[in-house]
């Protein structure tokens, strides 16, 4: 399979001329290593057994070689982030060390590196680096506040996205079709039960509970349905529910494994937005894990199949998984630009937007998903009502959608067609 660029090869290239070390984080199967293995001239594989056990032999051997030093799957051996720090303290030039990860080291406690190593966020592909379409409109330039003219089509439609939710980010995953991509995404899950979960020192005595509650998570994804109502939702019929604390387990290790990436509350820093909920909203690192967990295919989520346990969700679950697939590209879009990624819910429930993208300096773009070809007044409401609250500090606004065409409204918001946004 040839190499399809990535947004953060950018960012990569840009840190590499600057800094000792970066530490590349992200789910298994993501790209980190065929990604990092670009930028190396030397590269230690600590998934190797018997390269593993040379390092715990000799720790110094793990810094050796022409840089960029290459150390896969670092948390393998935890002490070589240690070793690495020591390394940069001791030489700062750059581009000596490239780390990769996919899971944060279990019980053992690591200096922050701090200064030494900086880290970076690999994801699963978004959809402009899935090649679907020629974007038209760049967050980048959403973020100038300067509202610059929208426009572009695409033939990309309802069905093209739904298959792109089952079909999976994962380069490797993706390029399968029917049985064998069904067959790749249930190995993936099940070495997640079955050995990550140990590897990362958290042994699961029951894993159907583990498997049911991660169901549940996933029918309850881009909704923030409290834990309660997701560990009651994987225990329904039954008497002997797992404890809050099991759960409460099975979440940490979900996102030790960077499995789950929780999309965050907004909490503005330059206006007076007040009474605003703060409950994450619900996401797995991938939607095509989500629907895998549920048992629905392209065709179910088009339908409306009933799929997995039961949580309340406005709307489908197809228009769920689709807004789970735009917040994972828009949150690689933002990474190139520094900047974060939230929601924005008042406590009563009267004002929500999806997405909210924050510059360093504190004011935003803000973006709704919607499952619909065609918008009107009613689903400008909440942007409306954002503009009028917090004024010059909403930089732009835009609806994605799963239509045909990019343009401007005459109010002011901008209608993009999912496939047609990039970073």
């Amino acid at each position: 399979m040839d190499y399809r660029e990535r947004i953060v090869d950018a960012e990569l290239d840009e840190l590499l001329v600057g800094l000792p070390a970066i530490s590349i984080e992200g789910p298994k199967a993501v790209g980190k290593t065929e990604t990092a293995s670009r930028r190396s001239a030397t590269t230690h594989r600590l998934d190797d057994p018997g390269q593993r056990d040379l390092f715990m032999a000799a720790p110094e051997r793990l810094i050796s070689g022409d840089p960029p030093v290459l150390i896969d799957e670092w948390q393998r051996l935890p002490a070589s982030w240690d070793l690495v720090r020591r390394a940069v303290d001791a030489d700062p030039t750059p581009a000596r060390f490239i780390l990769t990860g996919s899971a944060a080291p279990a019980d053992t406690p690591t200096h922050s590196g701090a200064g030494r190593i900086v880290t970076v966020r690999m994801r699963p592909m978004a959809l402009s680096e899935r090649h679907l379409a020629t974007p038209t409109v760049r967050l980048a330039s959403l973020l100038t506040g300067d509202r610059p003219n929208i426009a572009g089509n695409t033939t990309v439609g309802l069905e093209t996205y739904a298959d792109e939710i089952t079909r999976s980010g994962f380069p490797a995953i993706r390029e399968f079709e029917g049985r064998v991509l069904r067959s790749q995404l249930d190995g993936y899950l099940d070495r997640i039960v079955e050995r990550e979960f140990a590897d990362a020192g958290h042994e699961v005595r029951n894993q159907g509970a583990l498997r049911r509650w991660m169901a549940a998570y996933a029918a309850a994804s881009s909704t923030t349905a409290s834990f309660e109502i997701i560990r009651d939702a994987a225990s329904s019929g039954e008497t002997d529910k797992p404890a809050k604390t099991t759960t409460l387990r099975y979440r940490a290790t979900l996102e030790q494994l960077w499995m789950i990436e929780e999309l965050t509350a907004w909490t503005p820093s330059r206006n007076r937005l007040r009474r605003l909920a703060t409950s994450p909203v619900h996401q797995l690192t991938d939607p095509a894990l989500a629907a895998r967990l549920l048992g629905v295919d392209t065709e179910g989520l088009i339908n409306g199949t009933a799929a997995g346990p039961s949580i309340p969700r406005d709307g489908t679950l197809l228009g769920a998984l689709f807004e789970s697939l735009v917040t994972l590209s828009v949150r690689t879009y933002a990474q190139a630009h520094e900047a974060r990624v939230h929601h924005l819910r008042t406590r009563a429930g009267e004002h929500e937007v999806d997405l909210i993208i924050e510059r360093g300096d504190g004011r935003i773009v803000a973006l709704e998903v919607k499952l619909s070809a065609t918008i009107d007044d009613h689903d400008t409401r909440h942007l409306k009502w954002l503009a009028d609250t917090i004024g010059p500090d909403l930089l732009d606004a835009a609806i994605i959608t799963t239509g045909k065409d990019a343009y401007r409204r005459r109010d002011g918001f901008a209608i993009i067609p999912a496939a047609l946004l990039t970073a």
